[in-house]
């Protein structure tokens, strides 16, 4: 075991939105560290109980982040670490339900900063998105510092809200905070469905014989990270002093064409229906993303270990083993349409 994950030993951890892809996967590690107890809050919006982690230092509790009652119930436990993953995912689901996201990703974000504060928590941990709050004119590859007010949909908007937030209670009330930028995540764990991200959907329908579609030309790139190599980087977060306070993006430093993904996927599973390409959406305006990773290694020894092409195969490998469940839980809205739902860059 690494030896910064010492920290975790005997400690009380509360992990919102713990039933996701990488709240789950962010659970098992926590657990496996020695925590003493991992607590999850999720309202299974778009997850699933089955991928919470059965074990006997994991307790679920199901509920929203916006509920105080369920608050009330999660800090009872006296959580010394707070992961705040639990988001309302993503893009276009943003522009859809403009005001639950911002109930969500706002108010449920700044009543997760008050109960810590209220409760003494030593590290809250925010999940932020990279592939959002630079806005369109940042330059690549996109460093922390820099800022953008050029900000496409309602949840790119919420996402940097919730740093906004994390940095008053930071400087105001010196709550140890940590903004951790999640760049294209992929991975065990993801169910696909209407508001999902491109690989978990792509997989679906390719194995299910459908044409893969792809919003735009097909030469955009972005920069899929590893959910491994994501929870790696919470973990360091959670674990080095000089973390507190600080931003750091979570990415592989690697950047992949959308065509080349959809070609990769369909030769996996032998999907000969191919792809076919469709207008790109109006809020989708950059056309590549690559983070730079250089501060999370300097600070907190950050170091994406997974190439694509092998953890794209764990990928597969997880939605072969657990086909039906997977099957049964994947959620696309009446009168979506896969061509304009699938592309999700966030």
């Amino acid at each position: 075991m690494s030896e910064y994950l010492n920290v975790y030993k005997g400690k009380r951890v509360l992990v919102t939105g713990g039933a996701g892809a990488i709240g789950s996967n962010l659970v098992r590690a926590l657990a496996e560290a020695g925590a003493a107890q991992v607590t999850v809050l999720d309202n299974l919006s778009s997850a699933e109980r089955w991928n919470v982690p059965s074990l006997p230092n994991v307790i679920f509790v199901e509920g929203d982040i916006r509920d105080e009652v369920k608050l009330k119930r999660v800090f009872m436990e006296e959580p010394e670490v707070v992961y705040h993953l639990a988001a309302f995912f993503a893009n276009q689901n943003s522009l859809d339900h403009p005001e639950t996201d911002l109930e969500v990703n706002g108010l449920g974000t700044l009543r997760l900063l008050q109960y810590s504060k209220m409760t003494r928590v030593r590290r809250f941990i925010y999940a932020s998105s990279g592939c959002s709050i630079y806005g369109s004119q940042a330059p690549l590859p996109l460093r922390e510092e820099f800022m953008s007010l050029h900000l496409s949909t309602p949840y790119q908007i919420t996402k940097m809200l919730g740093e906004l937030y994390a940095n008053f209670f930071w400087h105001q009330y010196e709550l140890p905070v940590v903004k951790c930028r999640f760049f294209n995540s992929y991975g065990p764990g993801e169910i696909p469905g209407q508001y999902r991200n491109v690989i978990p959907n792509f997989i679906f329908w390719a194995m299910q014989g459908k044409i893969l579609p792809i919003t735009g030309s097909g030469e955009e790139t972005r920069d899929f990270t590893y959910v491994g190599d994501i929870v790696d980087g919470l973990l360091r977060a959670g674990s080095f002093d000089q973390a507190v306070g600080q931003e750091f993006n979570l990415a592989s430093g690697r950047e992949i064409k959308i065509i080349d993904l959809a070609k990769m996927i369909n030769q996996a599973v032998s999907n000969e229906a191919g792809y076919t390409l469709t207008e790109r959406r109006k809020w989708d305006t950059k056309s590549r993303i690559l983070a730079s990773v250089d501060k999370a290694r300097r600070l907190i020894g950050y170091e994406p270990a997974t190439l694509f092409e092998t953890g794209l195969g764990e990928t597969l490998r997880w939605f072969r083993e657990n086909w039906d469940r997977i099957e049964a839980s994947a959620r696309f809205g009446p009168g979506s349409s896969s061509a304009v739902r699938s592309f999700v860059a966030g």
